[in-house]
């Protein structure tokens, strides 16, 4: 193996880079599989506060492996991510402080393994290589095991800031559109009851509270309904009605709603016919 194709390949790892890591988690297993000398199969997760949110493995008894530990608390990958520092096993045949998991190993055929870990942004990576003669793992090996495992902590972290990045944006954008529509019932109000921005928004917030639904779902029943019962099961009177206290000027009709409000009761036609 050649610098120029390691280097090709541990970039591939951030062109596969996307918000999940579940992509960039994958291709670190293979290429760990594939390019450390006597590294029969591979590992990865991604860990959240010391939960594992994102496996992948070169073979299906590896992965079994991973959901194990983790299942359990115990094992090379776990003391790896309690220590931060490498963590592994000579020979699973005479291994003694991970007894699950040394049985449930040589079930399969591994006889040794060494798990790195590398953290960042309270996440953290795990790479486990297994072999499947007892210490067949060169050490002088890991500096090449530890670097790709660099590169796929590197790789996840970028794109979960990335991630993080879009998820404000859209949260941003959702805020924006909600005070679009809050403003526009707003202005809706104001016009028809005479009152201020102020009054206007504390009668919206009064339905909110006493009628438990969202303040931007009564704004837009004002603006699909004029306001009469901003889209719940309110009577008019109730966004109509002035707060305590409020100073907004209202017109004077019984109802407190404006005849020419869009939707206004039958009875004010009568009483003005009267």
């Amino acid at each position: 193996m050649t610098t120029d194709e390691l280097a090709r390949e541990a970039a591939q790892l951030f062109a596969a880079a996307d918000p999940s890591g579940t992509k960039s988690i994958r291709q670190l297993a293979d290429l760990a599989a594939r390019r450390v000398q006597a590294c029969s199969g591979a590992a990865t997760t991604l860990w959240r506060q010391g939960e594992a949110v994102t496996m992948a493995a070169s073979h299906p008894d590896l992965a079994a492996l991973t959901t194990m530990q983790a299942e359990i608390r115990s094992g090379p990958t776990i003391e790896a991510i309690r220590t931060g520092e490498p963590s592994g096993c000579a020979d699973t045949l005479v291994e003694e402080r991970w007894p699950e998991f040394a049985a449930a190993a040589l079930s399969r055929g591994v006889r040794c393994c060494v798990s790195l870990v590398h953290e960042f942004s309270g996440m953290a990576v795990t790479l486990t290589l297994y072999g499947v003669r007892p210490r067949s793992l060169d050490p002088g090996q890991l500096p090449l095991a530890s670097l790709l495992a660099a590169f796929g902590a590197a790789s996840v972290a970028n794109a979960a800031r990335y991630g993080e990045v879009r998820r404000t944006a859209s949260q941003l954008q959702e805020a924006a559109r909600a005070r679009g529509v809050v403003d526009q019932a707003k202005g809706i109000l104001m016009h028809a009851l005479g009152c201020d921005a102020g009054d206007a928004f504390d009668r919206m917030r009064r339905v909110s509270q006493t009628q438990h639904i969202k303040l931007t779902e009564v704004a837009r029943g004002i603006i699909e309904t004029g306001g009469i019962d901003a889209g719940t099961s309110a009577p008019a009177t109730a966004i109509a009605a002035p707060a305590t206290g409020s100073t907004g000027a209202l017109a004077t009709e019984a109802s407190g709603v404006p005849a020419t409000w869009p939707g206004a009761p039958a009875a004010r036609e009568d009483q003005q016919a009267g």
